[in-house]
């Protein structure tokens, strides 16, 4: 195996990224070396490499210059001495969220509360993680990456590798319905259901069978082509009607059993406590988007009605391999997809793709 590759790199807060000739890093034995054929390309990316400090000054970056590329999905082409399942030739998406492993939460079998949480070719969310970025500093704006085995997803053949590189945006809405124990039959509300993640939560739900879902957005036209998924989907044109006035007429005063939160840091919290009065007695909102201003919910009511608010992060790495495992047996149609695909020289072109998305069914990746 050749020992150098071709890398995207940053090397200043807000210039363009560079392609630089890089070592191949060496496998470790609990690791694999993955050679990368796709790599997501973040809708937020362009704020963290050009406003990071205004937008996020309370997590750490990785140490410039940096290789970049947070969802990355190919080939095992090495693996570790004491790696036993994994084999060279699978195909797999790499989970990108990495603790500490010996943490109070890591012993717990709860890695993404390590205090060290970092995400591979992102950033990090506490003091550890530029260790971590050191010892894996590898994204997938590289051609090759190293990653624990346990991190590894296995794709099917059904899955293309651009497909896979979407997987932590639909893992991210995945994880939600889980925490929220959405279950068969039950109702949904998608807040921001044409974005990236709103969109993942909406074929999430209805692979896990939901009976209906709302789902709110602005764009009329991707609104329109969201609904034509499914006669599930119920599009709610935001700034019309308060949405849950929308709700509550259609479910007869009941509400829904989960909401999904995604919208994004500018949205009004107005908007999202809308939203949130559209839930049931003892309904759960989960947070997966980025609301920056501070949202006032009231205690009294909440405890009233027993309803949650619930912040989640990530998913696991079996919360993973479950999306694969629907993408194959076709319950998750990952078809809504338009890839956009960008040579690993257009990696600046890509982030100014992203840019002029067609909501979340646009999906931009790094072709390697």
């Amino acid at each position: 195996m050749t020992k150098s590759m071709r890398a995207a790199r940053l090397h200043v807060e807000g210039q363009p990224f560079q392609v630089d000739s890089v070592p191949v890093p060496e496998v470790r034995p609990t690791d694999v070396l993955v050679e990368v054929k796709a790599a997501g390309v973040v809708p937020n990316l362009r704020n963290v490499v050009t406003h990071y400090s205004q937008w996020f000054p309370f997590l750490p970056l990785p140490r410039l210059p940096a290789i970049y590329g947070l969802d990355s999905a190919g080939v095992v082409a090495a693996v570790g001495s004491q790696v036993r399942s994994v084999k060279v030739g699978d195909r797999v998406y790499v989970n990108p969220g990495l603790s500490c492993g010996n943490c109070t939460a890591c012993r717990r079998g709860e890695p993404i509360n390590c205090t060290s949480y970092t995400f591979q070719g992102y950033f990090g969310f506490g003091a550890g993680s530029q260790q971590i970025f050191e010892d894996y500093p590898y994204g997938g704006f590289g051609q090759y990456l190293t990653a624990p085995a346990a991190n590894l997803v296995k794709l099917h053949d059904s899955i293309t590798f651009e497909q896979g590189a979407r997987f932590g945006y639909l893992g991210t809405s995945y994880s939600a319905l889980r925490k929220a124990q959405f279950a068969p039959g039950q109702t949904l509300l998608v807040d921001g259901g044409t974005g990236t993640l709103g969109l993942g939560a909406v074929i999430l739900a209805l692979a896990m069978g939901a009976s209906k879902i709302f789902a709110t957005g602005r764009n009329t036209n991707l609104l329109e082509k969201l609904g034509s998924l499914d006669p599930r989907i119920v599009p709610i044109e935001l700034g019309k009607r308060p949405t849950a006035e929308i709700v509550m007429e259609a479910t007869d005063g009941y509400g829904v059993d989960v909401l999904i939160e995604a919208l994004g840091p500018n949205a009004s919290p107005a908007t999202v406590l809308d939203s949130f009065n559209a839930l049931r007695r003892g309904g759960k909102a989960i947070n997966i988007g980025g609301v920056a201003d501070p949202i006032p919910l009231e205690p009294f009511p909440l405890m009233c009605l027993q309803k949650s608010y619930i912040g989640s992060l990530w998913f696991s790495t079996a919360e993973g391999q479950d999306m694969a495992d629907m993408a194959h047996a076709g319950t998750l149609n990952l078809g809504v997809f338009e890839h956009e695909r960008f040579s690993l020289d257009q990696v600046n072109e890509a982030l100014e793709a992203v840019d002029k998305r067609g909501g979340g069914f646009t999906n931009v990746v790094i072709m390697h």
